[in-house]
């Protein structure tokens, strides 16, 4: 384990799904190929909250490999990592060794009372049980600190994106529902002041990088070798004909909701 940070009591238990585990057999695949976030993202944290993350005591809940740590450490945070798959805090030890990180979840953070500035989900927060994880950060932050969700998504309002997705939905028995740029705020925990933002932003990949990063989606973890390669297969296909240079250009929404406490 790496070296104790402020605020880290004990070492927590693992308790995730099956599915958000399921990101531990592709841990390396997921360091590689998830894209991080954007700049613009930060700036809007501290807008919402009020706040520098300069100096802030953050912990970066659901680190994964420490893509949001590794954003959050550039800001000048002080951040402690938690995770609870030994895959995937594996990979986050090999990327940011001086960075402190303690296996546990949201929904028993092992962490001191009252010891944060800030704490953040990454893409996790839809992996716990809010009427668990929500006191537990309540607990943690000091008066006047800020819970700080956000996902990545990729933009549905794109036409390429849109039709991708419908693959997706047909394929994971997902129906025909419509694009909704406000899912993710439809689900955040109704006793939080939440304040929202969304920041859109792009980046260019191989189609090899896109693939790549398509596979390592817990859907497809748990899908299996054979039913992913096929459709990843036929996807290459279809976005060799959108992109004949071989260059994707991915489009994201990132959705954020911060909540002072």
């Amino acid at each position: 384990m790496a070296d104790r940070g402020a605020g880290v009591e004990h070492e927590g238990m693992i308790r995730a799904s099956s599915q958000g585990l399921s990101f531990d057999s592709a841990a390396a695949g997921y360091a590689a190929h998830r894209p991080s976030y954007p700049s613009a993202l930060l700036e809007a944290v501290e807008e919402l909250g009020g706040f520098s993350l300069v100096g802030a005591r953050v912990t970066d809940v659901g680190a994964g490999t420490g893509l949001g740590t590794r954003v959050l450490v550039g800001r000048g945070a002080r951040v402690v990592g938690v995770e609870p798959g030994a895959g995937m805090a594996a990979q986050f030890r090999i990327g940011l060794p001086g960075v402190p990180l303690v296996l546990g979840d949201g929904n028993a953070l092992p962490l001191h009372s009252s010891s944060l500035d800030v704490v953040t989900y990454a893409q996790s927060w839809h992996w716990t049980d809010p009427r668990r994880s929500v006191p537990e950060a309540l607990r943690v932050l000091r008066p006047g600190g800020a819970l700080a969700l956000w996902w990545n998504d990729s933009d549905g309002g794109v036409p390429w994106v849109a039709e991708q997705d419908a693959r997706l939905r047909r394929l994971f028995a997902g129906g025909d529902a419509s694009y909704d740029p406000e899912a993710r705020f439809r689900r955040l925990p109704g006793e939080l002041p939440f304040v929202r933002r969304q920041v859109r932003w792009s980046r260019d990949v191989s189609l090899d990088a896109h693939l790549a990063n398509l596979a390592t989606y817990s859907d497809f973890l748990v899908l299996g070798r054979e039913g992913t390669d096929r459709f990843l297969a036929e996807e290459r296909e279809i976005l060799a004909g959108v992109f004949p240079g071989g260059t994707v250009r991915e489009q994201y929404v990132v959705s954020l909701a911060v909540a002072v406490r």
